[in-house]
């Protein structure tokens, strides 16, 4: 009985962490890119008053717009990679992994041992553990390394992270049949050691 409760509770969990990336997701719509395309649509209406009597106004104010252009399509991008990143399907885990530190701009080390494929769902869970300690922003060195044994994938991270998000994590992890360990790390940071079904 208690087992079912358990289930029940961690799917509440799942179903929660889903509305709250929902949520996120339209926060950094309207915050981000929408802001962006208004203030773009604001400067084209300036630059159309001044085309014809002020030529430097308007090189200005184009000049203005393709830096908002440039910026909201960065943030789309962005957005796009965190709903679901092109890289894992083009370049595999090992290439979005070391993908996600170079823009996270921490230093890390990305060790992730040759293999097969892993199952989409397999390879994202092990990718959202790493932006979890990525996003602290530690100037300490992050470490990631990934095994297959048998019909597992392992992991090991270090680093930092807010605990509600590795709570979410560790439901995500145990929802695929795995499992998820955080410990405290020497030094102030965190271990997560993980075990996921490779699900092929």
């Amino acid at each position: 009985m208690i087992e079912i409760e358990e289930l029940r509770e961690a799917r509440k969990r799942l179903v929660l962490a889903a509305d709250a990336d929902r949520r996120r997701i339209e926060r950094d719509l309207h915050g981000g890119v929408h802001q962006r395309l208004v203030a773009l649509a604001t400067t084209l209406q300036l630059a159309q008053r001044a085309t014809d009597s002020d030529p430097a106004a308007v090189k200005a104010l184009l000049e203005e717009m393709t830096r908002d252009v440039q910026q909201a399509l960065d943030e789309t991008a962005l957005l796009a990679q965190s709903i679901y990143p092109s890289a894992l399907e083009l370049g595999g885990l090992a290439a979005l992994l070391r993908a996600a530190a170079v823009n996270a701009d921490v230093p890390a080390t990305v060790d992730v041992g040759e293999g097969a494929s892993q199952a989409p769902e397999v390879a994202m869970t092990v990718y959202l553990c790493w932006l979890a300690v990525l996003v602290g922003g530690t100037e300490r060195r992050v470490t990631i390394r990934v095994r297959e044994a048998g019909d597992a994938l392992t992991f090991e991270l270090v680093g930092t992270g807010a605990k509600a998000d590795l709570d979410r994590l560790q439901d995500r992890v145990e929802a695929l049949g795995g499992r998820l360990t955080i410990e405290p790390d020497p030094g102030g940071s965190i271990r997560l050691s993980g075990m996921l079904p490779l699900l092929r």
